[in-house]
């Protein structure tokens, strides 16, 4: 066996499982529900799931919990589907699996269950059984519809898939103990009425098996070893260990449960629900907005697929709950681009600089490499002409020693290019600096300034003749509370405090002419400035636009 990626506790167990049972082969499943898209804290249970049955030799499954009709559709099937393989993990045939496809086996299982005595149809609202069921300082009470026969319960649940009975006024309970200390355990709904069409299954069903009832069988029916889930379902084990242990198998093995804690990170939402929130209220851009903490939003926001593996692998797997610094996944991406993201200049707040030495239509091709120190990414050339723009706050009228750029009367360096000196501004009627007039020394193009003493420092420019200019997207986090996810409000009214107003900035700006026919999705670090990529759904060659990844740094507090 190779050498793993892997060590945490479930790889622990794993390894004392195989010791008794050498061949056992491991299988695990990644079991989303297809109501929207995935987010950032699916990609641990991905790496988790693929990772493991990678490193023993086995499979892992991806089974689309496909029980709720309403609110899934073939659209968030796709995705998933697309996200999983973009993150580097196969999917064949045989491996995507359906909960809908086994929804026969599921309903004789439920027959089976009421054979037994141990399900009953129940015909209280839905209101009445949450008060029925008590709270965690008072036990339930039974339901008058628990003591209904076999036969009677038989007949019901059989008018119930004839869709005799209306949605929500009857549903199909396990009879296990209204007095438990958990609360999963008094009489648990198994299956409710949804006159829905489904995606897959089309009209053929009008009742729906609930996640635990379906969940654990689908597991068994797939000989899934391993399953893995949340901490939020430690106490729905007792629940899936108990429908297994009534249930027979039909020689499928008893899979086990295991609990990990989920991935939460500060100023992110992981609630599908208020994902949704915000795509159908349009506070973002859909649900590949880079905003949104989704695999297909950090996608088109220019994180690579490797760079979230790796930040996978990074923060493990264990059971304490905690909450993580946006940092940790940006010092990921930001690893990775610093060794393979090409150079290149922009500038995003211009203001032009004119050469008082130089003649009006001067221009020069200066040669730069595409990485500092990876001569094999080639090189490009890029124009310098008598006019430039350069960043505004790289220009002060009077400043003092520490400010490392350009000032009045004093000496800076292009970065790859010449020294300049500052002479007189020219300014609007307002007092704002329009224009900058320099002279450039036209003997310093390879000059270092540790040569030269009086030159403050470097800063970036563009040529003000041949650059292209652009949009640059400058994203910050969507909310402004560092816990969004205890929100428990369902209205994009009542959240709305806790959206970051500036959490998307547009800039206006100039890039160097080599990115003239730069594609879709190339990511590039803009020097001084940060790691951008080509927006893949909205630029063009006519207006091109740039979402920034991540900073240069972290000044993450």
């Amino acid at each position: 066996m190779k050498k793993k990626s892997l060590t945490n506790f479930i790889c622990n167990i794993i390894n004392e499982d195989l010791n008794l049972n050498p061949h056992m082969v491991i299988r695990t499943r990644f079991s989303p529900e297809p109501n929207g898209y995935l987010h950032i804290g699916h990609a641990k249970s991905i790496f988790l799931n693929f990772e493991i049955a990678r490193d023993y030799q086995g499979k892992c499954n991806l089974r689309f919990d496909d029980t709720n009709p309403e609110k899934e559709n073939i659209e968030y099937v796709n995705a998933i589907q697309h996200d999983i393989k973009w993150l580097g993990f196969d999917l064949d045939e045989d491996s995507i699996c359906y909960t809908s496809n086994y929804f026969k086996k599921l309903y004789d299982y439920a027959l089976e269950l009421i054979h037994q005595g141990l399900a009953y149809v129940d015909e209280l609202s839905l209101e009445d059984i949450r008060k029925y069921r008590g709270n965690f300082f008072s036990p339930g009470k039974n339901s008058p519809y628990r003591e209904r026969s076999i036969k009677k319960n038989l007949y019901y649940f059989s008018k119930m898939r004839e869709g005799k009975f209306s949605e929500g006024s009857a549903c199909l309970r396990a009879k296990i103990d209204m007095t438990s200390p958990f609360i999963i355990l008094r009489d648990p709904v198994l299956y409710r009425i949804k006159f829905s069409h489904h995606y897959n299954t089309g009209n053929e069903w009008c009742i729906y098996p609930t996640y635990d009832f379906a969940h654990c069988i689908s597991d068994a029916i797939e000989n899934i070893t391993h399953s893995l889930c949340t901490l939020e379902f430690a106490d729905n084990r007792r629940l899936y260990d108990w429908i297994l242990r009534h249930i027979s198998l039909h020689g499928s093995s008893h899979p086990k449960q295991y609990e990990f804690s989920r991935l939460n990170i500060k100023y992110c939402v992981m609630s599908k629900r208020t994902l949704n929130l915000l795509v159908t209220e349009k506070v973002v851009d859909g649900w590949d907005d880079p905003r949104m903490p989704t695999i297909s939003g950090f996608r088109r926001r220019g994180y690579t697929a490797s760079s979230i593996r790796k930040f996978c692998h990074r923060i493990g797997v264990t059971k304490q709950e905690n909450y993580l610094e946006i940092a940790a996944l940006e010092a990921c991406i930001r690893d990775e681009l610093n060794e393979t993201a090409p150079r290149a200049l922009a500038v995003l707040n211009p203001i032009q600089i004119v050469f008082e030495n130089l003649p009006l239509h001067y221009e020069e091709y200066i040669t730069m490499f595409n990485h500092p120190t990876k001569p094999d990414m080639g090189h490009r050339l890029v124009m310098f002409s008598q006019s430039i723009y350069i960043d505004r706050s790289d220009f002060l009228e009077k400043a003092n020693k520490n400010y490392k750029r350009l000032v009045l009367g004093e000496k800076i360096k292009l970065r790859h290019a010449y020294i300049i000196q500052a002479n007189s501004v020219k300014k609007d009627k307002n007092g704002n600096i329009s224009l900058i007039y320099c002279t450039c020394d036209m003997n310093s193009l390879n000059k270092s300034i540790r040569d030269i003493k009086e030159v403050r420092g470097i800063i970036h420019w563009v040529s003000a003749k041949k650059s292209i200019s652009a949009e640059f997207r400058l994203y910050n986090n969507l909310f402004l509370h560092p816990n969004p996810d205890n929100s428990k409000e369902s209205s994009i009214e009542s959240i709305s405090h806790l959206i970051n107003p500036n959490s998307l900035l547009s800039q206006y700006g100039y890039v160097e002419n080599s990115l003239i026919s730069t594609k879709p999705g190339a990511i590039y670090q803009f020097e001084r400035v940060g790691y951008f990529c080509i927006d893949i759904n909205c630029s063009s060659s006519e207006q091109l636009i740039f979402n920034r990844t991540v900073k240069l740094r972290s000044n993450w507090k």
